[in-house]
């Protein structure tokens, strides 16, 4: 039997006909609305650390040489651009356009990798951070293909 014609559980996995969705969407589509919430929610706290950054300059200093990689303002401003465009990439995520899909993965790998500068100074943050970022890959990658058959 194809994936089709075969009738599926009310588990979460494969095709399962409900209310306002076909035979051929999947209960999968929802890790892509929360990649995209997610990548929302993970721009804006990095526009908050850019910001904070750039008006607030002794909050994040660690040691007097400063962060690991930028000096305090180059950083600041890294974490706002990489913030809009992440905030941008998550609503655009929301339609399953493919160029979003790259574009959202691209930016949560270039924002974990930039969160390795912060590493020293909040560690805890970071790593949840980072985590997130990772989270949104999987889901973009894993189940992108899954979004296809709902637009």
């Amino acid at each position: 039997m194809s994936q089709e014609t075969h009738p599926r559980s009310a588990t979460g996995f494969g095709s399962v006909p409900a209310a306002g969705r076909t035979r051929s969407q999947t209960l999968w589509v929802g890790w892509i609305r929360f990649a995209a919430v997610m990548m929302i929610i993970i721009g804006a706290f990095d526009i908050i650390e850019g910001i904070v950054a750039l008006v607030h300059k002794q909050y994040y200093v660690v040691s007097p040489s400063g962060l690991l990689v930028f000096n305090l303002t180059a950083w600041g401003w890294v974490h706002l651009i990489i913030g809009a465009l992440a905030v941008a990439a998550g609503a655009a995520l929301l339609s399953g356009a493919l160029w979003a899909r790259i574009v959202a993965v691209g930016l949560a790998a270039i924002n974990a990798i930039a969160q390795l500068a912060f590493v020293s100074a909040h560690p805890v943050w970071t790593t949840i951070i980072i985590a997130l970022d990772v989270l949104v890959i999987w889901a973009v990658i894993v189940h992108g293909s899954e979004v296809e058959s709902e637009y």
